[in-house]
């Protein structure tokens, strides 16, 4: 029986990358370095609603948007963080680890045949540092850098529709607001990763299928 799909394509940080263990761990070493104690839940919630917001304001670089993300995010957590310091996250972050299911669900797809990708809001070098943790070459890979622009703008959607070249193609992602609804916009088929196990979805917004983790979505595919 003929597969539904020859590409897969994949969010990076939060769905092959723990990156709630990477920020978190960054900012409560920087902190402590500081002398200062931070709430970890304080500080991914804090992280989740400043990132975008830093991101819509203007494009500048994803080491940007760290530093001025963690400058906003201590600020708001009484936090001082000294000028110059803003980029512990940005150096942290080759360090981020993936997630236990990512290298063994990559292998899978690989042997069973897809094209794998990658879109990611980041610049083309950190992903590359990132991209050491995986046990295999991507196909693709479309950055922030690259298109100029941070999701969940289409333009990462639209420059892999492009590189698929007509090809059944799957993306899929844990985050519902960077991936799930713009690829959803654009008529892209898309998988939810949803590791936090959310109960509750937008209305107007259906994911193709909604998994609990990677090796789901291979034994999805697979079925």
């Amino acid at each position: 029986m003929a597969r539904r799909y020859e590409v897969i394509t994949f969010d990076c940080y939060g769905t092959l990358i723990d990156w709630e263990e990477g920020i978190r761990g960054a900012f409560l070493s920087a902190a402590a370095a500081d002398g200062a104690a931070l709430d970890p839940a304080s500080v991914l919630d804090a992280y989740a609603r400043i990132e975008p917001a830093v991101q819509a304001e203007r494009f500048c670089s994803y080491r940007e948007v760290l530093a001025e993300t963690a400058r906003r995010v201590g600020e708001e957590l009484g936090w001082q963080i000294a000028p110059g310091r803003e980029t512990f996250l940005s150096k942290s972050l080759p360090a981020w680890p993936p997630f236990s299911d990512t290298n063994d669900t990559l292998l899978r797809l690989s042997v069973a045949g897809y094209r794998l990708g990658i879109l990611s809001n980041v610049d083309d070098d950190l992903l590359a540092a990132t991209c050491r943790h995986f046990s295999l070459p991507f196909d693709f890979v479309i950055t922030a850098e690259q298109v100029q622009s941070y999701k969940p703008a289409q333009a990462h959607f639209l420059a892999a529709r492009e590189r698929t070249s007509g090809r059944a193609w799957l993306h899929a992602a844990q985050s519902f607001f960077h991936d799930v609804v713009p690829a959803a916009e654009l008529g892209i088929p898309v998988a939810w990763i949803n590791r936090k196990g959310e109960k509750h979805l937008p209305d107007d917004v259906q994911p193709t299928v909604i998994v609990e983790d990677l090796s789901a979505l291979s034994d999805w595919l697979e079925r």
